[in-house]
């Protein structure tokens, strides 16, 4: 976890979506709950949304994907993040994603995929209980 114990996430918007109103509410709910959030905006490429967890020393990347590109863009931040060598770096989303989709994800390294329906406090503390000081060893 990075300096002063709190959880610091990367929220972003991969791709071409520009639908945001569900990242700005899940950063600021995250944030209203003591984490260190950034928030990198709209049209952001794997490439980007990397470079800033890595600069910017987080615990976790939160991507948010409408668009349905993210059998794309989920592998390729995991594997940019092997590439360098930032695999602590806890990848979980949310949006649109198809149930059949979940497991794949999941077996390529995404930890955990919020579907609509998912509740603020629920992020919260899967977040707490996942990354950081409430993580498992």
């Amino acid at each position: 976890m990075a300096s002063g114990g709190h959880i610091r996430v990367v929220v972003a918007k991969p791709g071409l979506d520009g639908h945001d109103r569900g990242a700005k509410v899940v950063a600021r709910a995250l944030r209203d709950a003591g984490m260190e959030v950034i928030y990198t905006g709209l049209h952001q490429t794997p490439e980007q949304i990397v470079e800033t967890a890595v600069q910017e020393d987080a615990d976790c990347i939160g991507l948010s994907i409408l668009s349905g590109a993210h059998m794309a863009l989920f592998p390729r931040v995991i594997e940019l993040l092997k590439e360098r060598d930032a695999t602590d770096i806890v990848v979980f989303g949310g949006g649109i994603v198809p149930a059949a989709d979940i497991p794949e994800l999941a077996a390529l390294g995404v930890a955990k995929i919020f579907t609509p329906g998912a509740t603020t406090t629920e992020i919260i503390e899967w977040v707490r209980a996942n990354v950081g000081e409430g993580a498992p060893a």
